[in-house]
C-alpha cells in the first residue's frame, strides 16, 4: 500500500447521507488514503458533519469551504490544489461503494500503465433499494463519447498526471453537470486511456429528487460537449447530429424520460 489515493468530494446539502459516504470510505480494504472535502456553501449541517470526520481521524480527512455556491467543476480543483496522492478518486457525499473498490481500481492501475483513468459498473439505489445498474464498455475508444461519456464519474480513479496535465476540470456555465464528460475528452485528446471494470463497485444514489435536478440547460451542456469531443478527438463532422439527441431526450415528457432513464 505505497501510494496515495486522495479522495476528492464536492460536498453540497448532503447533511442525511454523508456519514454513511465517508464511513465507505473508512471501511476500504485499501487504507493509504486521505479525504479532500470542499463544503460548496451548503445551507444545511453538511459542514459540520464534515468537521465531526476531520476532528475524529486527523490527518485522514481535509475540510475546504467555499463562501458562495460554485458549482463541482471548481470545487474539485479546489481540492485538487491540496490533493498530495499519486492517484485520485472521486466519491460523492450521497453515495455508497463496496470495500474492495479503491484495491480493484489500484490493481488496475498497477497492472496496466498504459491506463490512466479506471472506473466501475455502479448500481442504481434509491429508498425502496436497488432498482438497476450500467452496463459499461471495457476499454472505451474515441467514438464511445459520440452516445455520452464512457466513465462513472463518481466511481473514478485517475492518475494524478492526467488531472494536472489537462489542468484540471475546465470551469464555465457551459460545463455544469457535465464537467466529467468534459475532462474525459481532454485526457483522451492528451493520449490518455482509460477501463471500466464490469463489476458494480458503487452505488449512486438515483431518487425523485435527483430526476427533478435534472434541468433543460444541462442538456444543452451535453450537446455542447458532445461538439467539444468530436472537434477536439478529430471525429468525423456527420457525428454532429449526435449533439441532437441530448436536447431531444430534454423535451420527453418527465413520465416517458423516467420510464427511459430506468431501463438504460
Amino acid at each position: 500500500m505505497s501510494k496515495k489515493v486522495s479522495v476528492i468530494m464536492g460536498i453540497y446539502n448532503c447533511a442525511n447521507t454523508l456519514e454513511e459516504a465517508l464511513d465507505c470510505i473508512l471501511n476500504q480494504s485499501y487504507t493509504n488514503w486521505e479525504v479532500v472535502m470542499c463544503d460548496d456553501c451548503s445551507s444545511d449541517n453538511t459542514a459540520e458533519i464534515a468537521e465531526q470526520y476531520v476532528k475524529k481521524y486527523p490527518g485522514k480527512f481535509i475540510l475546504l469551504k467555499n463562501q458562495e455556491n460554485h458549482g463541482l467543476n471548481y470545487t474539485l480543483n479546489k481540492c485538487l490544489k491540496i490533493a498530495t496522492g499519486e492517484y485520485i478518486a472521486r466519491m460523492d457525499g450521497d453515495d455508497l461503494c463496496a470495500k474492495e473498490r479503491f484495491e480493484k481500481e489500484i490493481n488496475v492501475l498497477e497492472q496496466n500503465t498504459e491506463i490512466a483513468i479506471v472506473s466501475t459498473d455502479m448500481h442504481f439505489f434509491d429508498e425502496n433499494g436497488i432498482w438497476g445498474k450500467t452496463y459499461t464498455e471495457v476499454f472505451p475508444t474515441k467514438k464511445s463519447f459520440l452516445k455520452g461519456t464512457p466513465f462513472c464519474h463518481a466511481a473514478c480513479m485517475v492518475r494524478k498526471k492526467a488531472y494536472i496535465d489537462v489542468e484540471g476540470y475546465s470551469v464555465s456555465e457551459r460545463l455544469l453537470r457535465v464537467e466529467d464528460y468534459h475532462l474525459w475528452i481532454k485526457m483522451y485528446a492528451k493520449g490518455y486511456r482509460g477501463m471500466n471494470i464490469q463489476e458494480p463497485l458503487y452505488s449512486m444514489r438515483d431518487d425523485r429528487e435527483a430526476q427533478g435536478r435534472r434541468k433543460f440547460k444541462y442538456r444543452l451542456n451535453e450537446a455542447y460537449v458532445k461538439g467539444y469531443a468530436i472537434k477536439a478527438l478529430n471525429l468525423q463532422k456527420w457525428n454532429y447530429i449526435w449533439c441532437f439527441r441530448p436536447i431531444i431526450i430534454g423535451l420527453l415528457p418527465e413520465n416517458l424520460y423516467r420510464i427511459l432513464h430506468r431501463n438504460k
